[in-house]
């Protein structure tokens, strides 16, 4: 399309929806008139025009500590304007207010004072007859990292939880075995582990096995429990606590030969065992304390668990059920959730306790000397039926998917089957799912990880029908969401990590080290102009530096290049697999150049010494945080996700596995020679 006085683009402009883009080879990319028209469309908009807006004051204004801002407020001769600000610790604060007259209208000028604290706070007053109130949010200059961390840089384990599993897991690895991993790296050195999402899943099988497309980001995933850390476990007499035990046994003699993840096994028996507990009576200090978070976590969770009780009975997907039941806010659910009171509590309960052993494992993790701890991941959306898309079902944009366009790793471009928020209601509603989600996902972590976190800037928005290369970017106010995010972190006295890989507007990752946030450098693709291996000294101070992610195979695997055959198998390749085997094998050998250039690397050097000299090159960069990936620890070779794929490969369904491709427990991990080689090759084992 061609700028111009053309309505369409004029309309599309004012709400961040791009009329063209840059893709990934640095081409000008046109986007058809009928793809804008869809994503007007998806955001409410009548494409032939915009209407008029009559609001006196933005919904909310996000403004960074000692700023100071000047809101214009639109009013009728004659209005007068009186307004205040309630702060979020107590306390309010008067504002003047200046005018400026034109013929029709005045414009009043309130001038927001620019030592405000950080924190929510409530701009409130009346102009004329009409009451006022806009949300006001005061965000850190600068989150940077934690006084804990110190001067010297960190270096943790990136785990995928459910695949790193013990002797005591039923069949996925869980909260308990996250302590015990916990306490095991940090005798190593380690500061930090890094998991894969643990947001909520469905109720009833068949489980979504992508943690990254999950029903609900704001609560947590109850398969992660550990039955036996659940307190009321321990007030069972024998003949109870045997058939709970049972119930674990079962599901550890059948999942033990399967040489893949089965969650919905795993759930069945975990799930038996958890309504068991539920019906324990608690004590009266117990009941205290589940009152306590039932309180905190309010409408949310009441929402959250009658989304669950239903999804029992109706499906896990919501745009299947009746009609009446999918507005959260109707009658009928209400009347449902009184009359399925038990199932209702189930559901909560399920959350305090994931809320106490989340609690116990950052308290492990913690003592055991880590100066970070838990850092959890955050996944870019939800799925499309599940529990948030239905509770905040008008925050969300109807017929479009979010993706990725075509990159040089994923050249058919990605759909990740989620639907965007709108930025419009985001802002209407003050931001407050996101503050909730991220305060949640903090409550007890020392860091987190934004996955896509470019997406908090602008996100690809695809109708429904079309291919992910269809699509165009929709911008976002990143100053409004990277703030936030920066202040729930400060508060949580958290790190934040983003995943900024892909296409990138290099002006977004100047933003985020602006602000504190830290990026993130996966070796094989740090290059410079030239294409030619970044040296390592050159790469960034503020970011999390690795050798692989959990797109790629394990380092073993990407050295032998099965991500090439796998991507030729699946049909993900846009050039013959020789051009594209060939490239790869020069892209290796570029690094294997660079390695034995810097003596890291000998000649016939076996595949786990390859390994290891990779990530010893990892400590010439002055990145504050390194990390390892478990796989590469053992010498795993399978790769976890394919992107680009749904049931084509078993994504996120890939066991913790040796070299051998064969599934290995956690006590092989904490005896593992090699494991404890790798972790000495980034950092200093930790003597307690």
């Amino acid at each position: 399309m061609t700028s111009g006085s053309d309505p369409l683009l004029e309309i599309a402009g004012s709400l961040g929806v791009s009329t063209s883009f840059d893709d990934w080879q640095g081409r000008t990319v046109e986007v058809p008139r009928d793809a804008i028209e869809d994503v007007l469309a998806a955001m409410g908009v009548d494409p032939t025009g915009l209407g008029s807006g009559s609001a006196v004051l933005p919904h909310c204004v996000v403004v960074r500590e000692g700023e100071a801002r000047v809101l214009v407020a639109r009013v009728s001769p004659g209005e007068q304007a009186e307004v205040s600000i309630e702060l979020e610790g107590g306390g309010s604060r008067a504002l003047g207010a200046g005018e400026q007259r034109n013929a029709e209208t005045r414009e009043v000028r309130l001038a927001l004072p620019d030592d405000l604290p950080l924190g929510y706070h409530a701009l409130k007053g009346r102009v004329g007859d009409a009451s006022i109130e806009t949300a006001i949010v005061v965000t850190p200059r600068w989150l940077g990292l934690p006084d804990a961390m110190g001067e010297e840089p960190s270096w943790g384990f990136a785990v995928q939880l459910y695949s790193a599993r013990s002797r005591d897991s039923w069949g996925v690895g869980d909260l308990g075995d996250l302590g015990a991993l916990a306490e095991w790296s940090a005798e190593l050195g380690a500061d930090y582990i890094l998991i894969n999402p643990l947001h909520a899943a469905e109720p009833v099988a068949p489980l979504q096995p992508s943690p990254y497309l999950p029903s609900s980001r704001r609560f947590f995933n109850p398969l992660y429990l550990r039955v036996e850390d659940v307190p009321e476990y321990r007030q069972l007499d024998a003949q109870e606590r045997a058939g709970i035990d049972a119930l674990g046994d079962e599901v550890r003699e059948e999942t033990a030969g399967k040489d893949i993840i089965d969650r919905d096994t795993a759930w069945a028996a975990k799930r038996a065992a958890l309504e068991l507990l539920h019906r324990v009576p608690r004590t009266d200090e117990r009941e205290q304390q589940y009152a306590a978070f039932r309180e905190l976590h309010a409408e949310s969770l009441s929402r959250f668990a009658a989304w669950n009780a239903l999804a029992v009975e109706y499906g896990n997907d919501y745009r299947e059920w009746p009609a009446e039941l999918q507005d959260a806010a109707s009658d009928d659910v209400v009347s449902y959730a009184v009359l399925h009171e038990s199932e209702v509590d189930f559901a909560m309960w399920l959350q305090w306790q994931l809320d106490q052993q989340l609690e116990d494992v950052q308290r492990r993790a913690r003592q055991a000397g880590m100066s970070i701890g838990i850092m959890h991941d955050l996944a870019v959306g939800v799925h499309p039926g599940g529990a948030d898309a239905w509770r905040l079902r008008d925050a969300y944009a109807t017929g479009i998917r979010v993706g990725a366009p075509p990159d040089a790793f994923n050249q058919m471009g990605q759909d990740w089957q989620q639907p965007p928020w709108r930025p419009d209601k985001l802002e209407e509603l003050a931001y407050r799912p996101f503050r909730d989600l991220l305060a949640n996902v903090l409550r007890h972590a020392g860091g987190v990880r934004v996955d896509h976190i470019i997406g908090l800037f602008r996100l690809w928005w695809t109708p429904e029908g079309r291919a992910p290369s269809d699509g165009t970017y929709v911008r976002y106010d990143h100053e409004a969401l990277i703030g936030i995010l920066a202040l729930e972190a400060q508060r949580a006295g958290a790190v934040v990590v983003g995943e900024d890989l892909g296409v990138v507007e290099p002006s977004a990752r100047e933003y985020l080290a602006e602000r504190g946030v830290l990026g993130t450098s996966i070796l094989w693709f740090e290059r410079d102009e030239d294409g030619k291996p970044l040296p390592a000294e050159q790469w960034r101070e503020l970011c999390l530096a690795s050798v692989t992610t959990h797109d790629l195979p394990p380092t073993a695997g990407y050295l032998a290049g099965v991500h090439v055959k796998l991507r030729n198998d699946l049909g993900l390749l846009t050039r013959s697999v020789e051009e594209e085997a060939e490239a790869d094998r020069k892209d290796r050998q570029s690094w294997m150049a660079e390695l034995r250039g810097r003596g890291l690397l000998g000649e016939d050097a076996s595949i786990e010494q390859t390994v290891t000299a990779l990530h010893r090159y990892l400590t010439l960069a002055p990145s504050r945080l390194l990390n390892i990936a478990l796989t590469d620890a053992v010498g795993d070779v399978r790769t976890q996700n394919q992107p680009g794929t749904l049931d084509e490969y078993p994504n996120w369904r890939i066991p913790l596995s040796g070299p051998d491709e064969r599934p290995i427990l956690l006590e092989d991990v904490f005896a593992s020679e090699r494991a404890a080689a790798l972790a000495a090759a980034v950092g200093t084992p930790r003597r307690r």
